[in-house]
Order: structure tokens, then sequence, then C-alpha cells
């Protein structure tokens, strides 16, 4: 029996078809004729891990990739966050970076396109800039009469979990483009027609839809291979943790595992006593999650070559895991439990640090909460609470699955 499983087909192993599988399993025809523009990266692969650029390729006969766009991180998803990448060519197809010169793609760029195709993981969380390319590509797409194909993918926080601030109007950029919570519970696929209703963008829009996915589905229950969409986010469940601290990062307060080997998995600092702050968090009896006391000594970054104590954020259970709600109890333990240091460093964050905090939360108010709430944690829980029952509503008639 063992010796026959070795045999089966990859596919026979997996619960999820995604939205590349079932475009070239039975629905290609739809883009016969077709100049194709394809929006995609490293992470890009169907099933058995075959690059959708090449399966483009092998339906030469019928379809014509005329140009690739990709993201933040390069086509190849080897370059750090915030570097500016080039354009360039390879076997006659233009690769246009939409992280460099251009953010969107430009007149010149879709010129002989017929059909924008997208296809790149997305991790669940508003301020990843994956989603913001695919909203630029519709605007301009919609403007050109291109019409948008978006080959839908999992959410890896599944579909049910719903958390964090909303996106105020005045904090728009590329780090967040959408009125969404923090955490919103749907798939890139659910997102772009989301957009195009809310934001009446009017774009010819087709979700090419994934078979076997369920809202209750983490990314490790589909039994689909992890491609890590950043240098940053290396496994399947680092979603939940970039959720839960991400944000910290922006207030130079503690290290957040980005510069050691455990990003977004740990916090830490020379002036913490981690079995201290374990046993503080730990007696919250938090669902879903328990805390270990940590030593680690960052590479770079925050503190690099300092020795820091911590804690390990260990999820136990991610239905019931609520990222913010980490979030928010790690803040107002750390200003309870060391006050000065707490102050001392988020008073002197530098502007541009605290800009991009304000961006990544989609408000200034967490920030004012931080510096003049003494006690933090029930303000930033109750923080937007209706407004997030108002979104759970709104999206109900974009869900896909």
């Amino acid at each position: 029996m063992v010796f026959t499983l070795l045999f089966f087909p990859i596919f026979l192993l997996s619960e999820v078809l995604l939205g590349v599988d079932v475009l070239f399993l039975d629905q290609a025809k739809c883009l016969w004729g077709k100049r194709i523009g394809l929006v995609t990266n490293h992470t890009g692969v169907n099933r058995d891990l075959h690059s959708t650029v090449d399966l483009f390729l092998e339906q030469k006969e019928h379809i014509s990739l005329i140009a690739v766009f990709s993201p933040e991180h390069g086509f190849n998803g080897s370059h750090p966050a915030g570097e500016k990448i080039e354009n360039f060519s390879k076997n006659s197809i233009k690769f246009f970076s939409l992280y460099g010169e251009n953010r969107r793609p430009t007149e010149k760029m879709l010129e002989n396109i017929d059909v924008l195709v997208y296809d790149i993981q997305e991790i669940g969380a508003r301020p990843y800039t994956y989603a913001t390319t695919l909203f630029y590509i519709m605007e301009e797409a919609a403007k050109k009469k291109v019409a948008v194909y978006v080959l839908d993918r999992p959410n890896p926080m599944g579909g049910v979990l719903v958390d964090g601030p909303m996106l105020q109007e005045n904090m728009r950029s590329f780090l967040g483009y959408i009125n969404i919570p923090y955490c919103h519970g749907m798939t890139i696929g659910e997102l772009a027609c989301y957009f195009n209703g809310e934001y009446k963008v009017g774009v010819d829009l087709k979700i090419i839809s994934m078979k076997g996915w369920q809202r209750s589905m983490t990314y490790q229950d589909t039994k689909l291979y992890w491609i890590p969409t950043s240098p940053n986010i290396p496994e399947p469940d680092t979603p939940f943790y970039f959720a839960s601290i991400g944000a910290l990062g922006e207030l130079n307060i503690v290290n957040i595992g980005v510069g050691y080997t455990l990003p977004f998995k740990v916090i830490g600092a020379p002036w913490i006593c981690g079995k201290d702050l374990a046993k503080k968090l730990n007696e919250q009896h938090l669902p879903g999650v328990i805390f270990a006391p940590c030593s680690f000594r960052p590479f770079f970054g925050l503190y690099k070559g300092e020795n820091c104590e911590g804690v390990r954020i260990i999820i136990t259970h991610y239905l019931v895991y609520r990222p913010l709600v980490i979030q928010y109890y790690l803040l107002g333990m750390l200003k309870s439990l060391y006050p000065k240091e707490f102050m001392s460093r988020i008073q002197n964050v530098s502007a541009q640090k605290k800009d991009l905090f304000f961006k990544v939360t989609g408000n200034e108010e967490i920030y004012n909460f931080l510096i003049n709430e003494k006690y933090i944690i029930w303000k930033l829980i109750e923080f937007q609470k209706d407004e997030r029952e108002q979104f759970i509503n709104k999206r109900q008639k974009y869900l896909l699955y």
C-alpha cells in the first residue's frame, strides 16, 4: 500500500483545486485567441508546483502571453521589502515591475493586451501590498477596457476570521487601499469582487473560483504546498503571526523576530524579563494561544547583536485565535510591566515610522490610545467594533464559498 501511494499523482493528495488548476483543467478555452498580461510572481504555481507562466506558454497555440507583471519582492520573490525592482525581458516576453518606477501598469504596458490575469498568493491581512497591486491593475484595466481574470487562492487564515481596525479614507496608501478590517477573512477573488462593487471600479471582472476550499480551512488544511509569499513569510501559519505583531515593528519598541529565525513569532528586547511577560500573558487565558519565555539575539534590525528576552507566541487553535486581540494584550502588558521603556521608545519613534504605523493600522487613534490611555487593552479591543460588524454584513454578497 505504501508503494502504491508513492505513485499517486500529487493532486490526489490535495483537497483543494486552485483557480489556476480549475482554469487549465476545464476553462482555458475562455482565453483562446486572447492576448494575455499575466500578473504573478513565484507564488503563481498550480497544485503540482508548475509555474503559471509555464502553463500559459504551453497553451501558446491558442493563447498569446504578451507580458508578465510582478509585485513587491519581484518575480522571484527574493527582493526585501521596499526594494525597487527593474523591468527585464526573457524569451521575448516583457517582465514589468509594478514595484519600481511604476506601481500601476501604464497605457504603454497595456498595449495589445486583451485580458490581465492575476495569480498571486495573498496572506489575508490588509497591510500587504499584493492586494493593492490587484486593485491598481483593476482601475487601470477599467480605463482601457481590458478584462481582468483573478485565479483564486486560499486565504491562509481562512474565511471566518475578521479582526482589527478598519481603514480611514485619509490613510489609503499602497499598504492598504480599501476600507476593510486588518484581517478580512476573504479570498483574493472575493476582495476583487468587493472592490469592484463597493468602489464602483466597473472593470470586466471574472473570478476563476477554487474547488474544495471551505471557509474554515487554514492553509495547512488545504494540503497544498506553501510557497513563502515574501522573505519574512516563510511558513503557512506565519500570516497569523504577521497579523499579530507586524504593526509593532513600526514602533521600534521590541524586536518582532524579523532579523532572527522566527519572523513575527517572537517579541523581545534587552529590558524584558521573558518569564515575567509569559506568566502575565498566560494568566489571561486567551483562547487559542500560549506564550513561552524565550531568549534570542537578532542577526540584524532592532537590537542587532544584543541579548533579548521575551516571549514566543504559540497558536494552539487557529479557529479561535484572534491576532489583533493578541497584539493589544502584548502592547498592554508591555506598557504595564515596562512603562518607562515603553513610553520612551514610543514617544521618540521617528516621524517616518509613525506615519507607517498609521498607514498599517489604518488610523491615528490607536497610536493616541498607546500614548494617552493608562489601560489600553479593552479600549483597543472595542475600537471600531460596530464598523467591523457592518463590514461583515456588507461583504456577504461578495462571498464565493
